[in-house]
């Protein structure tokens, strides 16, 4: 009694009377629930209802003894009668049975109808399957007609039950027995009845539960309930317990109970399991009726203390003491509804609401309030935890939970609860936006409750930077490592709930370095951990340890990054991961890898910026990657040489400095200054390495800078080995020589005639030119350029005597050709050549002959012949007279038009310009050369033009 009195009663439904229609004699069509205006009188039924049942979207009544005639407008007294109300207020019967109804039993599923009656006195009762669907005579089709006792002995039938599969229909009676009929409830070749139990105590409740594919009856009398699984053969049994209830006290609940049978006794009410009671209940009373609707518990109960057996006896003798209606919600224990009525005859539930119906004919509708209505009564009354399991009970959807929470939360941080408060809007996570929450509790005698509500944001994976930097903030700010630990350290980065690298930030900057060097490590934010270790531990051979474990590209843009930090604390340490770098890179993971596998490498030029202030490791970088690597780029040896020309100008001790001469001139022949040499001779110049400039003038053909080094030191044997060596590849070094020797005062005999030699033999000087050079050296007497002078004017005369003679040998050839022709002209030509001048055999008919004096076979001429008028012996010198021909007469078309265009244009520079581009200024070596290879190649032009044209061919 104390448990129930501990429950609190709430109205949630309402109660209304079912009206009629306005303007209607009777039940007619309309809304089941009406009021104002358009409501008349109530909905009266009239008395001596004795059976009830719902379903199909119709409360169905039974035996109905006297009929009032305002209703149906009949003049006589009906019995065993059916009724149907539908939800539009309309009633229609048929009769079932001759004398009375005493049991109904309407199907959910199906729109089949079981009864039992009387249609004789003192016969046993009938059972009778009706189909409503189908009609006989106006009224539903009766598909089965059977007995309800299977035996002789006559007895009452307490409750009736059947299964929605069609399968399976229980019926109890008062002697304690039960019959189960199995098949086919609506025919009778396919059904089977037997006796499925025997007992002492009447029978007054069936309820058929499923279970997968196994089917339990539950049977209650007035001493104990059992249970049987009729799926099977043999039925076993299993009794539940030695309580039982009176008629109409049990009900099946939904599968919100876990489709437990409910069993309500005077002292508490029990629910069971096939197998085994459930919790019971502590609600006294004498309960009248148990029925169950939408997750509740509806019980009708009176306080009078009345023996369940007397209801088997004399129904009518009961008393019309008040009854109380009570709705329990079991799942979170409250009373949803009480109210007292009088006389209750059933309760229905239909159309989602119940309907009670009373003795005096009305019937009473109890509507349930909407959730939303009832959660604001809750709230009005601050009985939120209630509120929030009646919505998980109504299966709110989640933002309405997350306002429900949030209401709550705000209660109780009204109330100064604020631990609690903190709990109801961790609830809200992810509906509710952060910053609510965040604002009531960043007081510092709350952070231990915004620690909590931040630490769960971020295990739901919904926090973001600035949640992070707040809950690390906050842990900080309690000193509270173990939880900072907990929180930073998790099993896999899958299981991260915040953002990393914020965390590191935080950490770093509230001096936590451990745990952000452990972030940093486990979640490979490898510039973080690299800039903890060096700019806040200064620990700066782990920093180069945890370099040499990185992947190629990383390792390679940290050292670029933090090379110089590494190689001013720890050189020979950075030195060392820098040559293997450059060289084969692998990463130094313990245990792990292929050593012998190909690594990568890096540029090594990229580098030497970090050695800006250690040219000793510099040197030994350079000297390691030159040796291990000769492809290394050429940054590498211009670095290299210039290292070497630095040590061995500062260089004091000979010994030493010889030995760092023959390095640098070893690395300057060493073939990697070949092509780009530029760098190498300034760094030459710059130290003044004489003979390494000596050798990179003598490697880029740099004659004339060699030959003006020599003459800057005054080394005249060198200047003359100079022109020697290269004076075939660049002959002004021997003019260049003399004219040096000539503005020397000092006597250079012997060198101007060792220059005059080979000017000479060269022809590489006019001697007007030479003389006027020698003019300005006053040492330089006739005698020096004498000998010069005599061979000089020797060659000359020889030449003009050569000259002399091919005039007069070019003039007689002209005049011969002149006869020539004008023979040709004149006289017959006559043809005396026996031999074919390309097969050189006899000739023979048909012949070819030409007036140059050539013949062929015709057969030879057709072979090699390109051209039926050209002799094919004379061709390729006819053509290049041709040619000599056509070059000159384009050279003279373009002469008139440079003329043209030189004297019309506004910019004559351009047009000089474009014509040299064109080449027309160019030497035409094919005009002025004489030909080698026959005389008629020293012909003029106009000769040989003449010959060609006047040429014919002869047969």
């Amino acid at each position: 009694m104390a448990a129930y009195l501990q429950w609190r009663r709430f109205v949630f439904f309402d109660k209304e009377v079912v009206k009629e229609p306005l303007g209607s004699d009777g039940p007619a069509p309309g809304p089941a629930l009406t009021s104002g205006p358009a409501a008349s009188k109530f909905l009266c039924l009239p008395p001596g209802i004795t059976v009830c049942d719902s379903g199909r979207g119709s409360l169905v009544f039974g035996d109905i003894l006297h009929l009032a005639l305002r209703l149906l407008d009949f003049s006589a007294h009906m019995e065993g009668q059916v009724w149907f109300l539908s939800r539009s207020l309309q009633l229609t019967g048929f009769q079932a049975y001759k004398l009375r109804v005493t049991h109904l039993y309407q199907l959910k599923q199906h729109n089949i109808l079981a009864s039992v009656g009387e249609d004789e006195q003192g016969i046993n009762p009938l059972v009778k399957i009706w189909n409503l669907e189908k009609r006989d005579g106006g009224n539903p089709l009766c598909t089965r007609i059977f007995p309800a006792i299977p035996g002789t002995e006559p007895t009452v039938v307490s409750c009736l039950t059947v299964h929605e599969n069609l399968n399976f229909m229980a019926i109890g009676f008062t002697d304690g027995s039960v019959t189960l009929n199995k098949g086919d409830i609506t025919r009778d070749r396919h059904s089977k009845t037997q006796i499925l139990h025997k007992g002492s105590y009447p029978v007054t409740g069936l309820a058929f539960r499923q279970a997968g594919k196994t089917t339990h009856l539950f049977v209650v009398t007035t001493e104990n309930v059992q249970s049987y699984i009729v799926s099977g053969k043999d039925y076993p049994r299993v009794e539940l317990d030695t309580h039982g209830c009176g008629l109409r006290c049990s009900a099946l609940s939904d599968p919100s109970q876990d489709l437990q049978f409910i069993v309500a006794g005077d002292e508490c009410v029990y629910l069971y399991q096939p197998d085994e009671r459930g919790p019971c209940f502590a609600f006294e009373g004498h309960k009248l009726i148990a029925h169950w609707f939408r997750g509740y518990l509806v019980i009708v109960s009176r306080d009078r203390k009345v023996s369940p057996k007397s209801e088997f006896t004399n129904r009518d003798s009961q008393s019309s003491d008040k009854q109380i209606l009570n709705i329990y919600d079991l799942c979170n224990k409250f009373i949803a509804y009480s109210a007292v009525f009088e006389d209750i005859v059933d309760v229905l539930a239909e159309w989602g609401s119940l309907y009670v119906l009373t003795r005096d004919g009305r019937v009473h509708a109890l509507q349930e309030k909407d959730t939303q209505t009832k959660l604001e009564m809750l709230f009005k009354k601050n009985l939120f935890e209630m509120a929030i399991n009646l919505a998980k009970s109504q299966h709110l959807d989640s933002d309405g939970l997350a306002q429900i929470f949030m209401q709550y939360g705000d209660h109780l941080y009204s109330k100064g609860n604020h631990d609690g408060a903190v709990q109801q809007y961790i609830r809200t996570i992810g509906k509710l936006e952060p910053s609510y929450v965040i604002r009531k509790f960043l007081d510092a005698q709350r952070i231990h409750n915004l620690t909590a509500y931040l630490q769960t944001l971020h295990r739901q994976s919904l926090a973001n930077a600035d949640h992070t930097t707040l809950l690390l903030n906050c842990y900080t700010k309690l000193k509270d490592s173990l939880r900072l630990e907990e929180f930073i350290k998790t099993k896999s980065e899958s299981e991260v709930h915040f953002d990393v690298e914020t965390a590191i930030r935080v950490l770093r900057q509230a001096g936590y370095y451990s745990h952000a060097l452990y972030l940093a490590e486990n979640h490979a934010h490898h510039e973080w951990y690299l800039k903890i270790q060096l700019e806040d531990i200064k620990n700066y051979q782990e920093a180069l340890r945890y370099i040499g474990k990185l992947p190629f590209e990383q390792a390679e843009s940290n050292m670029k990054r933090y090379g110089k930090i590494l190689m001013h604390h720890i050189p020979e340490q950075t030195t060392q991961l820098l040559k293997g770098l450059c060289t084969n890179y692998r990463p130094s993971l313990e245990g792990q890898g292929d050593r012998e596998s190909p690594g990568c490498r890096a540029n090594s030029e990229e580098f030497i910026p970090i050695f800006a202030n250690n040219p000793r490791e510099l040197k030994a970088f350079l000297e390691h990657m030159s040796a291990v690597q000769p492809d290394s780029p050429q940054g590498i040896y211009d670095t290299l040489l210039e290292l070497r020309l630095q040590n061995w100008a500062h260089e004091k001790d000979p010994q030493a400095k010889e030995k760092l001469h023959a390095e640098a001139i070893s690395l300057l022949k060493s073939g990697r200054f070949c092509d780009v040499f530029d760098k190498a001779l300034v760094l030459c110049q710059m130290h003044d390495f004489q003979d390494g400039v000596l050798h990179l003038y003598e490697q880029g053909k740099l004659y004339q800078q060699m030959m003006h080094y020599y003459m800057q030191h005054e080394q005249y044997q060198q200047v003359i080995a100079v022109c020697e060596r290269h004076g075939e590849q660049e002959p002004s070094l021997w003019e260049q020589a003399l004219s040096y020797f000539a503005r020397k005062e000092e006597d250079c005999k012997e060198y101007v005639a060792a220059v005059l030699k080979h000017i000479e033999s060269k022809n590489l000087m006019p001697p007007l030119l030479v003389v006027q050079t020698l003019a300005h050296n006053s040492t330089a007497t006739l005698s020096v350029i004498r000998d010069y002078l005599v061979q000089k004017l020797q060659k000359q005369s020889q030449q003009i005597a050569q000259d002399e003679l091919r005039v007069r040998r070019y003039r007689e050839e002209t005049t011969r050709i002149r006869q020539e022709i004008q023979e040709l002209k004149a006289s017959p030509k006559i043809f005396q050549k026996t031999k074919c001048s390309i097969c050189n055999s006899a000739l023979e008919l048909p012949s070819v002959h030409f007036l140059c004096g050539h013949s062929f076979h015709q057969h030879c001429f057709e072979s090699y012949s390109e051209s039926d008028a050209d002799c094919p012996t004379c061709l390729p010198e006819n053509r290049k007279v041709m040619d000599m021909i056509r070059a000159q007469e384009q050279r003279r078309d373009l002469h008139d038009q440079f003329q043209h265009q030189l004297k019309c244009s506004n910019d004559s520079f351009s047009v000089i310009a474009d014509y040299f581009g064109r080449g027309v200024f160019n030497k035409l070596t094919l005009l002025t050369d004489p030909p080698t290879t026959r005389p008629a190649g020293s012909l003029e032009s106009g000769l040989q033009q003449d010959l060609l044209v006047h040429s014919r061919r002869g047969t």
